[in-house]
């Protein structure tokens, strides 16, 4: 159920966190709720490794949104210094 939770928070986390951030973003509602669950599944499992959270335990809301906030961070690194090609 953990992981699930962790679904549902990081697709309403990824949505918001493209409403706080400027500038292009990811293209599409779902690429959006895509980098807003990683971002979730990053706060939830670097938590757990940190000792913040216990086995089992999901990040919660805040966490998943600076987890989704540097996942769309190094999203927008990548595609800044991406070169179009010819």
């Amino acid at each position: 159920m953990s992981l699930i939770w962790t679904i549902v928070i990081g697709f309403i986390v990824g949505v918001l966190a493209k409403f706080v951030t400027h500038g292009p973003g990811p293209s599409g509602f779902f690429l959006t709720a895509a980098l807003g669950i990683a971002g979730s599944i990053l706060a939830t499992f670097g938590g757990r490794a940190l000792g913040w959270y216990a086995a089992g335990q999901s990040a919660g809301f805040i966490g998943a949104f600076v987890g989704a906030l540097i996942v769309l961070f190094v999203y927008h690194l990548v595609i800044k210094n991406r070169t179009p090609s010819a």
